[in-house]
């Protein structure tokens, strides 16, 4: 192994040591808890260790926010994939989704309530963005009316699911009837 190759080595396990340890401070205290001196001190390296692999926190949480959608893209997949009609694909694409935003909460808001320096619905966003996206398409494409624009439906029930679970997480529906709405919400849009 060369020199340069170990150092590039060392130097991503250092980022995923950073990025892990921002999610998990943000899951155990909130992302206001994640400051570039706490990181340092949580990883046990200096302030400018960590600026020399991102400019900060911002750019911490998008990395976080671009890990998040790797591992929603794969939970929608498995998802849909079990599915054995396009409105149960709906349906499960749907529960995946809130249910990963319930179980953690810190890194959805990385993902999509806190800004970060990410560009989504454009041709620059990066794959993973891309890829939780495209599942989410992938469920909502079957039940896409002859006329209808899939991608403005997709992002339609995207922003549905978002606005259930911001709201059910501020307290301002009750969590009780989480089913019934997603149940209402996937009747609606599978009518077809």
């Amino acid at each position: 192994m060369s020199i340069q190759t170990r150092r590039e080595r060392e130097r991503a396990e250092r980022e995923r040591l950073i990025v892990t340890a921002a999610r998990d401070l943000a899951e155990a205290e909130g992302w206001d808890a994640v400051t570039t001196r706490r990181l340092a001190a949580e990883i046990e390296y200096s302030q400018p260790v960590l600026y020399s692999h991102f400019k900060g926190k911002d750019a911490i949480m998008a990395a976080v926010a671009v890990e998040g959608c790797v591992e929603l893209a794969a939970e929608l997949r498995t998802a849909r994939t079990k599915a054995t009609t396009p409105k149960e694909a709906l349906a499960a694409v749907g529960r995946a989704y809130t249910d990963f935003a319930h179980r953690r909460p810190a890194l959805y808001d990385a993902m999509f309530t806190h800004h970060v320096d990410l560009p989504f619905a454009t041709p620059e966003a990066p794959a993973p963005l891309k890829e939780a996206f495209g599942e989410i398409l992938q469920a909502v494409e079957p039940i896409t009316a002859e006329g209808e624009n899939a991608d403005l439906l997709t992002e339609t029930y995207w922003a549905a699911l978002h606005g259930l679970v911001t709201l059910m997480r501020s307290g301002r529906l009750p969590k009780e009837a989480q089913e019934t709405r997603l149940k209402l919400l996937i009747s609606h849009f599978a009518k077809n």
